[in-house]
């Protein structure tokens, strides 16, 4: 049975699975709990399972207290990257072999005569034809060869595979023959997962569509494998409440849809951190935000503007150069875009030929983790770095569940860094801290510059275990005037799943010019989208009211790329045709500050989403909102020695305990803010407070932002 609106407001925890911790948020009402743990990358629902079960027990619940579970994972991301997939076929249309290999015939670097291109997750040698042809009105020009699938199945099954992409030319158009032939395939090879690019993917562009449906198939066993295994798990445990998987785009899906099409969660952890910083933006009345979540082992940067993140049907994941678009494979999915960089706790550092100080992409991840985890690392890491700088207590990093050993982190920059620099250990530190920050710097002004935005007009969000360490300096290099941590950053991907809708999205690709527009033929793409996307949410969702939003892709006939352009909630009809001409132009001026006059616009996709409101999980007031001119000064909890580049020695900087700050406190920087999961550095320059939501507010001294809280 589908949960009513009040099920979904009552007890709801979530959990985030990452590269080196999984993070577990239980919250009801006002009151928020958390833990991080450390993920276990060969069994990823031990840590989901156990860590959730000691947070239960910390808070006195029982999994059938529990009203919702939600679940982000970067598992089918893993898998792509570490090709540690299933072993997957793929058929296509005869004469259509070699599709992944000559892709869209673009290079990312023009000039690189030594160029690597994106390996593809299946090789030649598993790429098979059938004699079919359907062209791109969706009428059949050859039947199917129903014995060419037969043939081909027995093939396969004496190959072992254990999963299979069908992408046939124009499929998108007219599905029947992919869908004939898994029906055949099914028969043959019973248990053998198969995908449909007509089902992931129905969209033109032949490249994106079928690399989009191998990667589905390639991780769709391990994901399906895995997702039943925790389903099984927690039923046995007791938990009887609805589970739902965070997507790429933002919205919350079924156990089973997540199953059919895991390729929708490959950006699900990212996409649950920027949703987490609209909602703060939104608090806080901030219309132009920068999301900035560094975890244990990458960086993801977000641009928010008017409490909207910016989406987008297309993403790359394995780039074989970094910020190099083209350089990856490319995805068809809706996603909210951001840039990710390996930038984490947990990045390695090292020297290279150049006897420069290089950080990631590689990470330690969990296993064996920092050298000062004391589980077997041995090189240093970003985490390392923030210790000896003093900016972590080791003593109480993890809430204390996992000690540090500063000795270990030192050992490990003076045999990696320091060493062979010439550098003292602190130096050396610093070193590492400063080229993971330029980093990330670097990675936001591209972002920005690549739409048009500009960086320093932005406020940052920061969140993630290692963000609020790096914050502050962050903003120094962009030339930013704030930023705000908010409660619980330490586990803000998890935190960001609770506050996102059930939703699902909907595409077609169905070619049509304005001036032949066919009113009859829209609305029906209309009715059919939205029927099988409330299939999909009313699963989860039961009678909520939904909100819909229905979109085109045009463009001048002729042009190789689309425009976004909202379609009416209403009936389309002739009329429709000129409304969408004009507001088509008025898109495409604000992009490029013209139109072509006269020019013939079509229409190539059209896609429709549905989304449930979602909780509101709103943060108990705990601050007046006073300016910090009438604040009163916080009190420090302690002390601690920082390590301080300006003088190259030590000073003592206050430390302050985040829970005692509420109450309009202020505290000026250099400074520490210690909480369970995470620790803010306040740099000089900077003041803190608390505002009336609980985040905490860093303005940096003569900007004017200070004043106006």
């Amino acid at each position: 049975m589908s949960p009513s609106a009040s099920d979904i407001e009552g007890i709801r925890l979530a959990v985030d699975i990452g590269g080196t911790f999984t993070d577990i948020v239980i919250e009801h009402g006002g009151d928020t709990a958390t833990r991080k743990v450390l993920t276990t990358p060969r069994a990823p629902e031990r840590a989901v399972i156990d860590g959730t079960l000691e947070l239960m027990a910390e808070t006195g619940l029982s999994p059938a207290d529990l009203s919702l579970f939600i679940h982000g994972t970067t598992l089918a991301t893993n898998a792509i990257i570490e090709r540690k997939g299933a072993q997957t076929a793929l058929i296509a249309t005869e004469g259509f072999r070699d599709t992944l290999d000559i892709g869209d015939e673009s290079r990312f670097d023009q000039y690189d005569i030594f160029i690597e291109k994106p390996v593809p997750l299946v090789p030649r040698a598993l790429r098979f034809t059938v004699p079919e042809r359907v062209d791109a009105r969706g009428d059949v020009l050859l039947p199917l060869d129903e014995t060419a699938v037969r043939r081909l199945a027995t093939e396969l099954g004496r190959r072992g595979i254990a999963s299979i992409a069908v992408a046939y030319m124009h499929a998108y158009a007219n599905p029947a023959h992919e869908q004939w032939t898994r029906a055949i395939l099914q028969a043959e090879l019973p248990g053998v997962s198969v995908t449909l690019s007509s089902e992931v993917c129905p969209e033109l562009r032949e490249y994106e569509r079928t690399s989009t449906a191998v990667a589905n198939a390639y991780v769709q066993p391990l994901m399906a494998g895995y997702l039943g295994r925790l389903r099984d798990e927690l039923a046995e445990k007791g938990f009887r409440c609805p589970l739902y998987l965070m997507t790429s785009g933002g919205g919350l899906t079924t156990l089973e849809t997540a199953r059919r099409f895991p390729i929708r969660l490959v950006e699900s952890g990212p996409a649950g951190g920027a949703i987490l910083a609209t909602h703060i933006a939104g608090l806080a009345g901030e219309s132009k935000v920068l999301s900035f979540d560094m975890g244990g082992t990458t960086a993801k940067i977000c641009l928010i503007e008017d409490m909207k993140p910016q989406a987008s049907r297309s993403f790359e994941v394995d780039r074989a150069a970094r910020f190099l678009k083209g350089s990856g494979l490319p995805l068809r999915i809706p996603v909210i875009e951001m840039v990710e960089i390996g930038a984490g706790g947990g990045s390695i550092a090292h020297v290279d030929a150049m006897r420069r100080i290089t950080v990631g992409p590689e990470s330690a991840g969990s296993e064996p983790g920092p050298a000062s985890y004391g589980r077997g690392g041995t090189h240093p890491t970003v985490t390392d770095a923030d210790l000896v700088l003093g900016r972590i207590d080791p003593a109480r990093f993890a809430a204390g569940r996992l000690p540090l050993e500063e000795r270990a982190a030192r050992q490990a920059l003076d045999t990696d860094i320091g060493g062979p620099l010439g550098l003292t250990t602190p130096v050396a530190a610093y070193g590492v801290a400063e080229i993971v920050d330029e980093n990330m710097a670097n990675a936001a002004r591209v972002h920005a510059v690549e739409r048009g935005r500009i960086i320093a007009d932005h406020t940052i969000i920061a969140f993630g275990g290692a963000a609020p360490l790096h914050a502050g300096r962050l903003a120094e290099k962009l030339g930013i005037a704030r930023v705000i941590v908010p409660r619980n950053a330490g586990v803000g991907s998890a935190v960001g799943f609770l506050r996102a809708p059930i939703a699902f999205e909907v595409v077609r690709s169905r070619h049509m010019r304005l001036a032949a527009f066919d009113a009859a033929l829209a609305n029906r793409i209309v009715a059919e989208m939205r029927a099988e996307a409330e299939e999909v949410v009313r699963a989860g969702a039961g009678e909520r009211p939904l909100e819909e939003v229905r979109q085109a892709f045009m463009r001048y006939v002729g042009q190789g790329h689309e425009v976004v352009v909202a379609l009416p909630r209403s009936e389309l009809d002739a009329q429709s045709a000129r409304n969408l001409r004009a507001a088509f132009e008025r898109e495409y001026a604000q992009l490029f500050s013209r139109i072509i006059p006269g020019a013939e616009i079509e229409i190539l996709s059209w896609t429709l989403s549905l989304a449930t409101a979602g909780p509101s999980g709103a943060a108990p007031a705990t601050a007046d909102g006073a300016a910090p001119g009438g604040a009163s000064a916080a009190e420090p909890v302690g002390t601690r020695m920082l390590y301080d580049p300006a003088s190259g020695g030590t000073r003592e900087v206050k430390v302050y305990w985040r829970a005692s700050l509420a109450g309009c406190k202020a505290l000026a920087g250099p400074a520490l803010v210690a909480e369970n999961d995470t620790t803010t550095f306040v740099p000089a320059g900077f003041t803190g407070l608390v505002d009336r939501n609980g985040a905490l507010v860093l303005d940096r001294a003569g900007t004017g932002k200070e004043d106006a809280q």
